[in-house]
């Protein structure tokens, strides 16, 4: 490429770093917290619900009653998913902060050249993506953690791309992956829409994760994404690196020394590697005779079962897991206070005629062609204001279920268009960032503009897939 068009390229960046960081401040002067939006969000609907959920003889009195009545009912519907949501997070964050997880990643900083710090930028990339397809909990810690590894080791790259680059897997592969809320609890026996008849029976990840067009566009993403990413490390001297001053504040998760000496038999049992060795064993156990017995029959449970039992062995001492559960537990305090309203929104829906109405309207809207894509544009826009993906599926799976199968489209092409949209805007919102810029003393304001190019890339690549390219399963 000859200077004028790298020119070119670099100016047509710096305008769109502009355009994120003007987002960016527009998201935090009006967008409150997740908590302020979920409430909004519930009287919203509860309008709707007194124009739209009840027939035309049912008086106002009894519709504003009568929708407080179904907010209620619905408010505690979703108490097992969300703890199911709150494991994901925890186990993931636990075995993040593991030592052989640090020993790995210590081992990964140094993949890349110092001299070269676009392959940092690759490694970072690559390794953010790859592994939130596992595990997001485990992903948004251990990339976090990653990053400040190789920023010790290649102080030319680009700190602000590279924390950039380790946000990349809640906004480019989590919902497509193992541990995605929607394509997990549809998986999961019994589950809410299941109980609310949505449903007729479970769908296996046959036909949603390992389906081959969930694969293939997932492989096209990470592949088309490094190479961005690693083309807009910016020249030497427009290059932000780390200094002296923010390297002294970057600080890893350590797990508690052990004592030297223990002043009581209760102190020796809580270092006593012997009862997570057990647990662990009777863990791999029960492992061995599900999957024997089941197959590669993934639910939101054995997930969560899976990735409790490494933590378990990674932190080899209890009061080593313990410490770790007890940071965990201040990433989780959003689901456990969000969901109970998510139920309720959930419940608007369910016990009214709401939920007919807004199917009736993608029906009208929609054509068997057209549906996948007006549903990934429309949960992408509502993913900004509902961040949580589990959420979401609570809140648009009254509707978008029932519509799909009007226009005659298979549950499996609905739900992996559903886990598309909701991460699609992921990426330029600020909401999963929280606990990854507070280890990486950034502002979300400083990766926005990165993060823009991204979503541009990504937003055109995923589009064109879920209308021209998307089997009906």
């Amino acid at each position: 490429m000859n200077e004028k068009k790298k020119e070119e390229v670099r100016g047509t960046f710096e305008f769109l770093k502009d355009w994120g960081d003007a987002l960016t401040r527009w998201t935090e002067r009006w967008i409150p917290d997740a908590l302020v939006i979920v409430i909004f969000l519930s009287v919203v609907t509860y309008i709707l619900a007194l124009i739209w959920g009840f027939k035309p003889e049912v008086g106002v009195g009894s519709r504003a009653y009568q929708s407080i009545q179904a907010w209620g009912k619905g408010f505690w519907e979703l108490l097992t998913f969300a703890m199911q949501m709150c494991l994901i997070m925890m186990t993931g964050y636990i075995l993040a902060c593991s030592p052989p997880v640090r020993k790995l990643l210590n081992g990964l900083s140094g993949w890349s050249n110092p001299e070269k710090p676009w392959q940092a930028i690759v490694v970072m990339s690559l390794f953010s993506m790859i592994v939130a397809w596992f595990n997001w909990g485990t992903s948004l810690i251990a990339s976090a953690m990653l990053a400040l590894f190789i920023v010790k080791r290649n102080p030319k790259v680009d700190y602000r791309l590279l924390i950039a680059a380790a946000y990349l897997g809640l906004g480019c592969t989590w919902h497509s992956g193992l541990s995605g809320s929607s394509t997990l609890l549809v998986a999961t026996p019994d589950n809410f829409a299941i109980k609310a008849k949505l449903l007729d029976a479970v769908i296996p990840i046959s036909q949603t994760i390992l389906h081959p067009f969930n694969l293939i566009l997932t492989l096209i993403i990470v592949v088309v994404v490094t190479i961005v990413m690693a083309l807009m490390h910016p020249r030497p001297e427009k290059t932000f690196t780390v200094s002296p001053q923010l390297m002294d504040k970057l600080k890893l998760y350590e797990a508690p020394p052990k004592p030297e000496k223990f002043q009581s038999p209760s102190d020796w049992m809580n270092w006593w590697p012997g009862f997570n060795i057990i647990l662990f064993i009777g863990g791999l156990v029960w492992l061995i005779w599900y999957f024997s017995n089941k197959g590669l029959a993934l639910t939101l449970d054995v997930v969560n079962f899976t990735m409790f039992m490494l933590g378990v062995l990674f932190h080899w001492r209890p009061w080593s897991f313990l410490k770790a559960t007890e940071d965990a537990g201040k990433a989780v305090w959003g689901i456990v206070i969000q969901f109970p309203f998510y139920a309720g929104i959930l419940g608007l829906f369910k016990y009214t005629l709401l939920s007919a109405v807004f199917t009736n309207a993608f029906v009208a809207i929609s054509t068997p062609q057209t549906f996948p894509l007006i549903l990934y544009w429309y949960g992408g826009l509502l993913n900004y204001l509902i961040p949580s993906g589990g959420g979401q599926f609570a809140v648009e799976a009254p509707y978008i279920i029932p519509a799909a199968k009007q226009l005659g489209i298979g549950m499996g092409t609905t739900v992996v268009t559903f886990a598309w949209s909701d991460m699609m805007t992921d990426m330029i919102q600020p909401f999963w960032a929280i606990a990854m810029l507070a280890v990486a003393k950034l502002h979300f304001r400083d990766i926005m503009g990165w993060l823009l190019m991204v979503f541009f890339v990504y937003f055109i690549i995923t589009s064109l897939a879920f209308l021209f390219f998307i089997p009906n399963w």
